[in-house]
């Protein structure tokens, strides 16, 4: 455990805290909380809780830019979102652009350093020529939380209404084109024999992309697809546990908190297959380039324990590369870092 020369108060804020919370940035804000307050090296305030020695952000609107006037050369922000996030998540995305490139790059500028999670973030960042110094350091995964067991699938089969014997392929995300929900609702079409279920919902409600055509895919699917909704936080770890296998068909992604949780939720995981990953995951993963992988992959798992397994033994084989300890000395030495840069300036 990294031990600091001085107990330093970190600031951590997030106006996810005050918005719809069913979404990735609002979870890695509440795991990076945990994870500083698990050792009593730091104290930790959260939002108005008070002020600290350095401020360390995770969202990116006027609360940021309004917390971080008190933290000049102590700002530290985790870059969750780049420009390409809003293809596929706002209509007229492309259009809109130009001004989340501009946006962004003050926000990542305003910070005198951008936490990078993954490197197809770093290269954005990079690209964007924002005037930060950038650390790459993933996020935290709080295993422990969302742990495989008989009593969460339980509670979870209780929460959706599954019957015991149903094999359950579960979606998480946005309802947006960009989180492949279209392409859940062909493989669902394609495989009537399982159950499929897809938990989340639109924080940006009716400005979301494709909302009128998805609301109509989703009242034209079959009884055995359902669409619960949003979950809190701590209901999530019942829900992944309900389910048998994880697809993740998102089109764009910048770390994908989602199927690591499920991955300690002990279920395998088929990716879509695209660039981010490859850079981001140390170990093999399964993946398909297009519906008609997913859906051969998917009934292979329905009806090949053997290749179930596999899946399990590999999501269990990716969690090995988040440890949760080396994560938080990484930060620890980062706050250390700037602490001691400011006190020699």
């Amino acid at each position: 455990m990294t031990v600091m020369k001085k107990r330093r108060c970190i600031h951590v804020i997030s106006e996810t805290a005050f918005a719809i919370q069913g979404q990735g940035v609002h979870t890695a804000f509440v795991d990076c909380v945990d994870l500083l307050k698990r050792h009593d090296d730091v104290e930790v305030v959260v939002n108005g809780e008070g002020w600290g020695d350095l401020m360390h952000a995770h969202s990116y609107g006027p609360y940021y830019f309004w917390k971080g006037r008190r933290y000049r050369g102590r700002r530290v922000f985790t870059v969750h979102v780049i420009p390409d996030s809003i293809k596929g998540s706002l209509p007229m995305g492309s259009l809109l652009m130009p001004f989340a490139r501009w946006y962004l790059r003050h926000v990542y500028s305003y910070a005198d350093v951008c936490i990078a999670i993954s490197p197809t973030v770093e290269r954005t960042i990079r690209d964007l020529n924002a005037k930060t110094r950038i650390v790459q350091i993933h996020n935290p995964i709080d295993v422990k939380r969302f742990s495989q067991s008989s009593e969460r699938r339980a509670a979870g089969r209780r929460a959706l209404k599954l019957s015991n014997d149903a094999f359950v392929v579960l979606g998480v995300g946005q309802l947006q084109k960009r989180k492949g929900v279209e392409d859940f609702l062909d493989i669902a079409k394609a495989c009537p024999d399982l159950v499929f279920v897809w938990a989340g919902g639109r924080p940006f409600g009716m400005v979301t992309e494709g909302f009128r055509r998805i609301n109509e895919r989703i009242r034209t699917a079959g009884e055995h697809v359902t669409f619960p909704g949003v979950f809190e936080l701590g209901d999530m770890p019942a829900i992944y546990n309900a389910a048998d296998l994880l697809l993740f068909p998102s089109y764009q992604e910048t770390f994908g908190l989602v199927p690591l949780e499920a991955a300690a939720s002990g279920l395998p995981v088929i990716y879509r297959d695209i660039p981010e990953y490859l850079d981001l995951y140390e170990h093999p993963y399964l993946k398909a380039r297009n519906t008609d992988d997913f859906i051969a992959l998917t009934k292979r798992m329905a009806t090949d324990p053997a290749f179930l397994n596999k899946g399990r033994s590999m999501s269990r084989n990716l969690l090995t590369q988040f440890d949760n300890e080396r994560i938080r000395k990484q930060l620890l030495a980062l706050y250390e870092e700037i602490m001691e840069s400011q006190v020699r300036g």
